[in-house]
This record gives structure tokens, C-alpha cells and sequence, in this order.
């Protein structure tokens, strides 16, 4: 085999495109620009700015930086600096919230052929009613964090939990953007909620109402649909589905105010890929659901549903040994 030549370093070449190849790219883009504007695909050609999913991101982080002061910020804070530190975030986010919330409502107005009203005016009322939640949303998440420290003996303490832990976060976006829905602000929730999934591959829509003390274990491939309830002290392991059941293909629209998804009593908890389905299912208070489980129908309080023992067969050096776990 002969010597090969090794070639480093940049490709400097021209390439010259065959003849007429570039005479084709106006009819292509004449081409896309008919659908953009004849409505057949969705597109954002309109005289308002739709919010910034960049902005929305810095929102979560400062609101991290306000509600777990110390943390994620280079600042060292002492006690004589907390308040101003605390003040300084605040009304860098009260201006940035209410900027996006403007761009969302103005937007959301446009595509629903509503006239805008006091839009700026009321942008900013709802961003000051966010504020005033950020308290209580709080207490939600120390909760949130006990329940953590109570069902994982690998959690070390809180700060282990604040840093590190992909259910918290979930749970801290969850938090944010459910309260976003409820002041009725469209779109913004669920570039909230995306955002955490991309984060953790934790998947709960903003929609979901769930209650103090949960926890995520694990958390990756965990789905929690729109209408979801959950309770208080609620548990569960990585791969959990809390869905909705088959719908038919016309039923998006019909569906979208129904109760969909199951709901879950307090004190429940739901081992690894257990998949509960449909509106009308209620997992009881104190219930455990063992992994694996698949469940489309209520079960009542003080339940365990698990699957039986699974078949095991062992192959290798030349015997065969089956065993029943």
C-alpha cells in the first residue's frame, strides 16, 4: 500500500457553483414567501414584537437570583447587603417581566383580532401581581426543598438540593410559570416550562396544579399534562407519565377546557415509569403506584398497585435457570 498524503490546515479552494444553479433560488424563495404570507404556514410577520425566549430565560435566572439569594450570583452578601441586593434584582425584573408581558398580550391580541387596551398599563399591573406571589412561591419552594431532603438520604442539605438537583429546578420554572397562567399572560409560561425541559428532561406543562411539598427523584423523562392535580407531599421517580388518554385527531380544540389528565391525592407516590392516564382517574391519598404500572382507572386511598413478580430466565454455562421474582 502506497504512502498516502495527510492534508492540514483550511480548505482555501473556490468553488465554483455549476451553471444556473443559482437562477433556481429566486423562484425557491418566491416559493416560501407565498406561504408565509398567504397564512397557509405559521409565521411572526406583524407590527408587534412576539416576547424573546433569550429575555424569558434571564427572567428565570433572575428570579432564581432573587428567591435564592447567594447562590447564583459572584456577589458574597452578608446580612447588611441583602435588602439592597435583593431591591437591585427586583427592579431589574419588575422592568424586564413587564417588558415581555407586554410583547405577549399585545401579540396575543393581534392574533385574535382583539384591539389592544392599555396594554403597557396593564403589563405592568400584572407583573406587580407576580411580585406580590413571589413571597408565598417561595415558601412553596422551601417546601419543596424539605420534601427533597426528607425523601432522598443521598441529599446531603439544602444547598446541595438548590445547586444541583434537575426536580427542583422543574419544580422552581413549574412555580413561575403556573403563576404566569393564572394572571392569564399567554405564551410566556411555556417558554418557561420548554425552557426547564430542555434543562432537564423534565417535562410539566404550566397548566398543572400541584401542591407544597413535591418531589422529583431522578426527574428525566418525567410528563405532567395541562389539567393535572396534585396534592401535598406528592413523590415521584424519573420516567413517570401523568397523561392524557388517546384523542381522537379533531379533538384538540373540542378537549382543551376538559379535564384530561389524572389526578393525584396527597401523599402519594409513583415509582419509576409508572404511566396514569385520563381525565377521569384519581390515584387515592397515601396510594403507592409501583413502576412499570400502567393505570387508566381510579384507585381508591391506602392502595398499592403493583405488577407481579416478572419470569427470569438465566442462560450460560450450558444450563438454563428459570426464576420467579
Amino acid at each position: 500500500m502506497g504512502k498516502q498524503e495527510i492534508i492540514t490546515g483550511e480548505c482555501n479552494t473556490e468553488v465554483q457553483p455549476a451553471e444556473g444553479y443559482f437562477s433556481e433560488v429566486p423562484g425557491i424563495v418566491s416559493e416560501l414567501t407565498r406561504g408565509f404570507l398567504d397564512g397557509r404556514w405559521s409565521s411572526h410577520i406583524e407590527p408587534v414584537p412576539i416576547p424573546s425566549r433569550d429575555e424569558v430565560i434571564s427572567i428565570i435566572n433572575q428570579a432564581q437570583r432573587i428567591l435564592f439569594p447567594g447562590f447564583f450570583t459572584p456577589d458574597i452578601l452578608s446580612p447588611a447587603s441583602l435588602e439592597y441586593h435583593v431591591g437591585q434584582e427586583m427592579s431589574l425584573f419588575y422592568e424586564n417581566l413587564a417588558r415581555q408581558v407586554n410583547c405577549a398580550i399585545r401579540h396575543d391580541c393581534l392574533r385574535h383580532d382583539q384591539v389592544c387596551s392599555q396594554c403597557g398599563e396593564r403589563s405592568y399591573r400584572i407583573a406587580l401581581d407576580f411580585i406580590r406571589s413571589l413571597p408565598s412561591i417561595r415558601e412553596q419552594l422551601e417546601s419543596d426543598i424539605e420534601a427533597t431532603l426528607a425523601g432522598d438520604p443521598a441529599a446531603a442539605n439544602a444547598d446541595e438540593v438548590i445547586f444541583s438537583y434537575p426536580g427542583l429546578f422543574a419544580t422552581f420554572v413549574y412555580r413561575l410559570a403556573h403563576r404566569l397562567v393564572e394572571l392569564e399572560v399567554p405564551i410566556i409560561p411555556r417558554i418557561m416550562s420548554e425552557y426547564a425541559y430542555h434543562r432537564t428532561a423534565i417535562d410539566i406543562n404550566p397548566g398543572a396544579r400541584i401542591g407544597d411539598s413535591f418531589f422529583i427523584d431522578h426527574g428525566a423523562g418525567v410528563v405532567i399534562g395541562a389539567t393535572t392535580e396534585i396534592g401535598n407531599r406528592v413523590r415521584l421517580y424519573q420516567g413517570v407519565t401523568l397523561g392524557a388518554l388517546s384523542l381522537p385527531r379533531d379533538a384538540g380544540k373540542k378537549l382543551r377546557d376538559k379535564k384530561r389528565h389524572p389526578t393525584i391525592e396527597d401523599d402519594v407516590i409513583i415509582y419509576a415509569n409508572a404511566i396514569i392516564l385520563g381525565g377521569d382517574t384519581v390515584i387515592g391519598a397515601r396510594s403507592i403506584v409501583g413502576g412499570n404500572v400502567w393505570l387508566t382507572q381510579s384507585i381508591g386511598p391506602d392502595t398499592k398497585v403493583i405488577l407481579k413478580p416478572a419470569e427470569l430466565v438465566y442462560l450460560g454455562n450450558g444450563t438454563k435457570k428459570t426464576e420467579e421474582r
